[in-house]
């Protein structure tokens, strides 16, 4: 019995959720989200609220049960609030500049790095060494922001790299050195 599957979705007013046999559609004020569902599962609307129902209790209905709600809740989320990611800059003259809808990255490289905005996606840049990623499809926003993150990742040693805000990075001692 999936415990997230069975919980209803509230639609919150000024988004309207279309079902077409598998394939949901989500409008709000943020923008439309399309998807198309597996047919083990069945997604129906009331007036303010959306369920998930599962046809057997094969072992991939219930796992598709859960992961299902949880897509279209995200969909719902997106398209009234939307999604962001927050990331830092660590490191002497690294740092982050907006170049139109891209930005480009100075993190130790004899070259300055440009990563492209993906349709749906925008960056911010509040400070040299944040970033801050936006998007109404979690996927893609977390997607975006572990690419970024992926340019130069966080060295355990002095923690120099792109991290997460929330991130905690585990340093590490370096070398002991040996006296003679």
């Amino acid at each position: 019995m999936s415990r997230i599957g069975q919980m209803p979705i509230t639609v919150p007013s000024g988004v309207d959720v279309t079902v077409d046999g598998a394939n949901v559609t989500v409008k709000g004020s943020k923008g439309e989200l399309s998807r198309r569902f597996h047919d083990k599962v069945k997604v129906s609307v009331t007036d303010d609220e959306a369920s998930v129902t599962r046809g057997d209790d094969s072992r991939e209905a219930r796992a598709l049960h859960g992961l299902t709600r949880a897509l279209l809740a995200n969909m719902v989320t997106g398209v009234s609030e939307g999604f962001k990611r927050e990331l830092e800059i660590q490191g002497v003259g690294y740092r982050a500049s907006l170049k139109g809808r891209d930005i480009e990255l100075l993190v130790g490289f004899s070259h300055p790095v440009q990563v492209s905005a993906p349709e749906g996606i925008a960056f911010e840049v509040p400070e040299p060494t944040k970033i801050t990623v936006t998007g109404i499809d979690k996927e893609k926003v977390g997607q975006v922001a572990a690419n970024i993150r992926d340019i130069r990742p966080p060295e355990p040693y002095k923690g120099k790299g792109i991290r997460y805000v929330d991130e905690y990075v585990r340093r590490k001692a370096g070398k002991a050195g040996t006296a003679l």
